[in-house]
């Protein structure tokens, strides 16, 4: 899935047309830099979790604006650069991150780290909103967006085009709410615990939403993410891919 201009969002101009923007889902990146994973000759053992807890259970935000569960120190750190408009990081989500956090993040041996990656006008609103509550809460909703994302496209096929045409011309402190609105997002996170008047102060935070932008161009600088999901071990880009063929790739770097 491919990236188009989105800086515009948040530089207060119109965002890129909405009609068009869905036209970028199902095309799976193919084009970031990948380089071998790291390899361990013997397999790593397992990291007893603290007293009470798995490790899954240990959340937190990581300096670069992602979102970790799993050992701080594990040996092997995994982050996928994703979207929440994305079709392909949606499969990911519903057929592999359950066995990727139960029997690798699990094991203390794999850290798995998600950080957000804008890649058209439907992502500014819906990470703003992921990320509108509690560190603890941001990838349970993540994960229940990525289930819940063929509804958002369904209403944003079924809504009105004047009505997406308009909200280009709307001010820009104007323009995520109603991106949320018609698109269904409100109502979905309001039906997690985002309130609409939290969910309205999250979606006029300027600061956060260029501050996810500054995120994006980050990544793709110095990991060349063009499209979701990428995947980092250690630090290196391997690229795109499923969940079989990245877990071979955790398997390769120890854990198994």
């Amino acid at each position: 899935m491919t990236r188009p201009a989105f800086r515009k969002i948040v530089l207060g101009l119109a965002v890129v047309p909405l009609a068009l923007g869905l036209a970028a889902c199902g095309k799976k990146a193919t084009d970031a830099t990948s380089t071998d994973a790291p390899t361990s000759s013997t397999a790593l053992a397992n990291v007893a979790p603290p007293a009470g807890k798995s490790w899954s259970d240990v959340v937190e935000k990581t300096p670069e604006g992602g979102f970790r569960i799993g050992n701080p120190e594990a040996p092997i750190k995994l982050v996928e650069y994703g979207a929440l408009s994305c079709s392909h990081c949606a499969k990911f989500a519903t057929t592999g991150f359950e066995k990727l956090r139960g029997t690798y993040v699990n094991s203390g041996r794999v850290s798995y780290e998600l950080r957000f990656f804008m890649l058209n006008a439907y992502d500014f609103p819906a990470t703003l909103l992921a990320t509108c509550g509690s560190t603890e809460a941001v990838l349970p909703l993540a994960e229940q967006f990525w289930a819940w994302q063929p509804n958002m496209f369904e209403k944003l096929q079924a809504a009105d085009k004047a009505k997406l045409e308009a909200i280009q011309s709307m001010p820009k402190e104007q323009q995520l709410p109603a991106i949320a609105e018609v698109s269904g997002m409100t109502e979905f996170f309001a039906s997690r615990g985002i309130s609409h008047d939290q969910a309205a102060s999250c979606l006029a935070d300027t600061a956060r939403a260029k501050a996810l932008a500054d995120q994006t161009e980050t990544a793709t600088k110095d990991f060349n993410v063009t499209g979701t999901p990428t995947f980092l071990i250690n630090g290196n880009s391997v690229g795109s891919m499923e969940f079989e063929e990245l877990e071979a790739k955790l398997q390769q770097a120890g854990a198994r």
